[in-house]
């Protein structure tokens, strides 16, 4: 698929054909689609036993067909464009990826299950692989972002008609009034509520870019974000209806205080962090007593009673951790010894607590490095694109805030997870210098509303950035 103009150019050259999406570009987003789209209605459609659930087993083949096939094709594009390969500047948040991964494999050496980590482990390199290298290698034509976006716009267009065909959650519970019907959310064609509010709020945030641009994006992408927000509220996920709100208005005030101080995103966002221990420290006023105020619901949905066990089994560990996914889910589990209900959880629905569990706090470090690197990488992006910098660092703030209540850093192919790869490797094409990227490509930069090519990066302001 490629863009084209019918005008000639004012010189009288006809203007160069530039690609929105290449090959390379095809591999994220095919990945995308596997774990958003593809994997969720096979599973729709032949749901797994609970006992396969429980025990750790991968009831459906389907990921070790396409997975490895998806690294086999990464390879051999890396082999076709070698000189492409050859010029590469690897990013440092790349570098933090892959020793999160490296410390991963690492890992099943002291694991409390070796087999279950190790495979665990290469299905996790495979798709790391599969989405990094190619991205990297993509033309600098290729609007990985945009084909994300239809992507997860054909996911809720899809979604649509199982919410509207009666895929909701009720159970009737039992009142002094009599019996009442209560109403927890529609999964879509997802196996829960919380991924179909996932992928409307990532769907919204991406049809926000869309909507800066002109013509038939624009309308698309009003279309897009009406879809979502329907979605959104279908689902009954309070968490992603709040982040919906608060991710995009903490990346623009991030961004802006880039452009006016040209000071660090890394700097700013965690600053937050750091400010609430402090003041919680002092006041004690924490996240549970607001959970409390907003939700009636201090414990987050009986998340507490699973982080407290999780802190108690992180003492017998705590440098390097039970092993990569070696502690939940797998034959005579630790998990095993956990209270009631919580023996049966699948993870500790702590993104931070499980990558402690399973690596120790060395491994807790290396994903903070990830991720700080990876916020700091996005200030260059903001250097040259305020309102390109503004939508990844949106999708990027959601999902890390996300996984203070979901398990999503490096876990399976969760396609949240994904799509934070897919965009860490988006920006870190727009890490080298920019006369590199156009001697390397021989390319010029497009305009992000999409209207051509120019001769020079555009002047965007901060006026182009939604409030």
């Amino acid at each position: 698929m490629s863009i084209s103009s019918p005008h000639p150019r004012a010189s009288g050259r006809p203007r160069v054909v530039a690609p929105m999406i290449d090959g390379c570009a095809m591999m994220p987003i095919s990945a995308c689609a596997f774990a958003l789209i593809a994997f969720p209605l096979l599973e729709f459609i032949n749901k797994p036993s609970m006992e396969a659930v429980l025990s750790g087993a991968d009831a459906r083949p389907e990921p070790r067909v396409f997975w490895p096939i998806m690294a086999a094709t990464s390879v051999l594009l890396a082999i076709k464009y070698r000189s492409r390969l050859a010029k590469l500047t690897w990013p440092p948040h790349i570098l933090a990826l892959f020793a999160c991964v490296g410390l991963a494999g690492a890992s099943v050496l002291w694991a409390y299950r070796p087999e279950s980590s190790f495979i665990r482990f290469v299905q996790q390199f495979i798709i790391i692989i599969s989405i990094v290298l190619p991205t990297l290698l993509a033309a600098r034509t290729s609007d990985i972002m945009r084909a994300l976006f239809l992507c997860f716009a054909f996911a809720c267009i899809l979604n649509m008609f199982f919410v509207l065909g009666g895929t909701a959650t009720i159970v009737i519970n039992a009142g002094s009034h009599g019996s009442y019907r209560d109403y927890l959310g529609s999964p879509g064609y997802f196996s829960f509520k919380n991924y179909l509010g996932e992928c409307a709020t990532v769907t919204f945030l991406l049809s926000l870019y869309e909507i800066l641009c002109r013509g038939v994006r624009r309308v698309l992408g009003v279309i897009v974000a009406l879809i979502a927000i329907f979605l959104v509220f279908s689902s009954d996920s309070k968490t992603a209806l709040g982040l919906a709100l608060i991710a995009p208005v903490l990346a623009v005030l991030t961004v802006s205080a880039r452009r006016i101080a040209g000071i660090s995103p890394a700097v700013i966002l965690l600053s937050i962090p750091l400010c609430y221990i402090a003041l919680s420290s002092v006041t004690h006023y924490n996240m549970d007593l607001l959970a409390f105020k907003l939700y009636g619901d201090g414990t987050f949905t009986g998340r507490t009673i699973i982080w407290n066990f999780v802190q108690y089994e992180i003492k017998f560990r705590p440098i390097l951790g039970w092993g990569y996914e070696s502690f939940w889910l797998v034959p005579g589990s630790p998990s095993s010894e956990a209270p009631g209900w919580v023996k049966m959880m699948p993870n500790a629905h702590n993104g931070y607590y499980d990558m402690t569990l399973e690596m120790g706090y060395l491994g807790l470090a290396c994903l903070v490095v990830f991720i700080t690197a990876t916020l700091h990488a996005i200030g260059r992006v903001a250097d040259r694109d305020p309102a390109k910098a503004w939508l990844v660092l949106s999708v990027v703030l959601f999902i890390i805030i996300y996984n203070g209540l979901e398990t999503l850093w490096m876990h399976g192919f969760e396609f949240l997870w994904v799509v934070f790869v897919i965009v860490a490797a988006e920006i870190g094409r727009h890490f080298r210098p920019l006369s590199s990227a156009r001697t390397a490509y021989g390319s010029r930069r497009r305009n992000p509303r999409g209207t051509g090519p120019s001769q020079r990066p555009p002047a965007r302001g901060l006026h182009a950035v939604p409030l």
